[in-house]
This record gives C-alpha cells, sequence and structure tokens, in this order.
C-alpha cells in the first residue's frame, strides 16, 4: 500500500504557501476543494464563518471560509471512521515558504511559522483518499472534516453541524511530537478576565484616600498557586495592566490568565479558587474584583479499549514498527469538541516540531510515514 513520496512532498510544499492564518482560510479551503472534486468525492463546506460573525467573533471578508465535510462510500467492512486535520495556522504565517534542506528537513525561510501544523495532516489525509482510489483498498465509510479556526480554542468545529455525521471513532492529525505517538485525553480550557477596582489618590498627598488596585492584586495573586495547581491542574496569570501614573494610586487593574485541566470539574473548582482569592484580597482592601471565566473546550479521555486505539497501535505495527504510545496533551484540538459529540478519538502524531515558533519543522520520511500510517488507519482490515 505505498503512497507516492513525490506526491506527498509535491502538496506539502503547495499547500504551506497558502496564506491560512484563522479566519483566513479561503484559499487552502479552495484547493482541498479541487483535489476533492478531482477524486470525484462530493464535499460541501459550511456556513460556520457566517455563525462566527453573529456572534462577533470575527469580522466577514472575503479570505473566510467554512468548514469542510465530505463523505466517502464504504468498499469493505467497518463502521465509519472520521479524519480530520485544521485549515488554519498561527501567526507569522503570510508569505510561508517551505525549504527543503539536503539532510530532508524541511523548514519556512525563518520569519514564518512552516504551517506543518496543520498541513501534515491535511496532506497525510488526501493522500489515503488518493491511495485508497488508485490502488482499490477495501475501507469503510470514510468521513472527513477539515475545520477552521482550530487555533483560537477549535471554533470551527465547535459551530459545525454534527447531525450528519455517523462515525463514532475519530483520528485527527494535529500532534506534535514523535512519529507513533497520540493523545488519548487533553484538557478544559478556561479563560480567565479579571478586573480589580480600586480608587485613585494623589500618591504623594493623600495615599491613604485611595484604595490600591494593583495591591489587590497583588496580595491574590501571591496567595493562589501558579503553575501546578495540583496533578491535573495548571492555572497561569498571564497578563497584567493597570494605573494610569506614577504618582496616582492606581485605581484599575486588569488581568488575564488561563486554568487547564484533564478533569472539567476540578478546572471548575481552580476558577472558585482564582475568584475567592481576588474577592477576598477586594475585600480587605475596600475595593472591588470582577472575574469573569470563558469556558473555552472542555476536556475528553477516550478510553484505551476503544476501536480508535486498537485500530492506532495494528497501524503503528505495521507502519512504524511500534506498538503506538497513548499520552497526555494539555493542550486542545477539535478532538476536544468531537468528543462532546459523542466521537472517541484520538490525536496523532503528524510530522510536525516546535510548532507554533518560527524554528517549527518536519521531515520528507515523517511525512510520508504520516501519509502511511493514515491510509493504514483507514482501511477496513488492519491484520
Amino acid at each position: 500500500m505505498p503512497v507516492n513520496k513525490k506526491r506527498v512532498v509535491d502538496e506539502f510544499t503547495k499547500m504551506v504557501s497558502f496564506d491560512s492564518e484563522s479566519y483566513h482560510e479561503r484559499k487552502i479551503a479552495d484547493y482541498i476543494l479541487s483535489q476533492l472534486r478531482h477524486l470525484g468525492i462530493e464535499a460541501r463546506e459550511d456556513e460556520a464563518f457566517e455563525i462566527l460573525a453573529g456572534e462577533k467573533i470575527i469580522d466577514k471578508n472575503p479570505e473566510n471560509a467554512g468548514n469542510i465535510f465530505a463523505r466517502i462510500p464504504a468498499t469493505g467492512a467497518g463502521e465509519p471512521i472520521l479524519f480530520s486535520a485544521h485549515m488554519d495556522t498561527v501567526k507569522p504565517g503570510i508569505g510561508k515558504k517551505a525549504l527543503i534542506h539536503d539532510d530532508g528537513k524541511i523548514t519556512s525561510e525563518g520569519d514564518t511559522v512552516l504551517g506543518a501544523d496543520d498541513v501534515g495532516g491535511l496532506v497525510a489525509i488526501l493522500e489515503m483518499l488518493r491511495v485508497f482510489k488508485e490502488d482499490d483498498i477495501p475501507h469503510p465509510e470514510i468521513e472527513v472534516l477539515f475545520p477552521i479556526a482550530e487555533e483560537p480554542y477549535g471554533q470551527g468545529s465547535r459551530v459545525f453541524d454534527y447531525a450528519n455525521v455517523k462515525s463514532k471513532t475519530a483520528f485527527v492529525l494535529d500532534l506534535s511530537g514523535p512519529l507513533g505517538r497520540a493523545a488519548f485525553t487533553a484538557p478544559t480550557i478556561i479563560s480567565l478576565l479579571i478586573k480589580v477596582t480600586g480608587k485613585s489618590a494623589h500618591a504623594g498627598f493623600c495615599p491613604q484616600d485611595g484604595i490600591h488596585a494593583i495591591a489587590i492584586a497583588a496580595q491574590a495573586i501571591s496567595s493562589l498557586k501558579n503553575g501546578w495547581a495540583s496533578d491535573n491542574t495548571t492555572l497561569n496569570i498571564g497578563t497584567i495592566k493597570g494605573g494610569t501614573q506614577r504618582n496616582s494610586v492606581p485605581e484599575y487593574v486588569e488581568i488575564t490568565g488561563e486554568v487547564r485541566s484533564l478533569v472539567h470539574e476540578e478546572a471548575l473548582k481552580q476558577v472558585e479558587l482564582v475568584k475567592k482569592a481576588f474577592e477576598d484580597a477586594a475585600a480587605a482592601y475596600k475595593g472591588q474584583a470582577e472575574v469573569e471565566a470563558t469556558i473555552q473546550i472542555e476536556s475528553y479521555r477516550t478510553s484505551r479499549n476503544s476501536v480508535a486505539v486498537s485500530r492506532f497501535k495494528k497501524a503503528c505495527l505495521k507502519t512504524l514498527s511500534v506498538d503506538g504510545e497513548l499520552v497526555e496533551t494539555y493542550g486542545g484540538s477539535d478532538q476536544n469538541n468531537f468528543a462532546r459529540h459523542g466521537i472517541e478519538g484520538l490525536v496523532v502524531a503528524s510530522a510536525m516540531h516546535e510548532v507554533h515558533t518560527t524554528n517549527e519543522y518536519t521531515c520528507v520520511d515523517e511525512l510520508v510515514k504520516v501519509a502511511e500510517l493514515t491510509t493504514w488507519l483507514g482501511r477496513s482490515e488492519i491484520d
């Protein structure tokens, strides 16, 4: 079941050249739609951008695209399987160009991300579909979903309509690190916006008349356990901004932070601890504190006895001669949203390293291996 190495590499370099930062996926979406049509696959693009615009998350513009979904009829036995990779990249992602080095390493020119996150996954899925057709390989019904806006907390897959999705098993090609690894659990992520209000006063003449908002924030933050709050949960206070001038008691401070936890209930409990810390500190100074918590994605845990795990381990043995390693991740993906809709899945390592940096890279051999692995994951019989 060989994949076409040249085609995989050529397509990768072509696809990373598309400007596709989050909410600007039009060019790469058009390319994917054209490739699906060429394979005789009927695909539909939803109106995710319309929904997100209605929620005031984005502004409509000509570069907006929707989620792409397609179904490929079964040619063999097995339950339907969903394959997914997202179309967007993080910034800086304008003007990307892939450089293939003599040792097979592929990088950007150094002033942008490469875009292997997640073009590596997109290429692997498209190659799987081509190999199935060219070699007439039996496969169950295959569903593919290419979401927009995965990077900003899976916004595209959040608003996707799952009513017509048949699959209860998914493979999301969107994990960095060594091949043969897959994440079976991922966290709840809750964004925090904290507003502390005190009272302004002249810091030289009458500081006693003021209520020091920065002091309130400092007391609250110092009382919290930043970093690993527990074995499953992290807390990070990321930014703090406030005050107007050096000789005034600061009246207002705004703080942002984040909670991540593999256990949803623990994430909620940590948010309550943050609220109490700020409310207590504000009360001690006779100020006010307001904590706004937004649940971005919810945690999931895929059973080690699931179909996804079984297929993954078998496919790893066939293509990589390893048993397949299951890991925890503290990064979110579209699988967080799939799990909310009853789709049990794994996030599979897909030939990307040092993601979200201008040092991002992949390797020719890894891209080919991921395509081979994906093709084994999708066929009817793995044994």
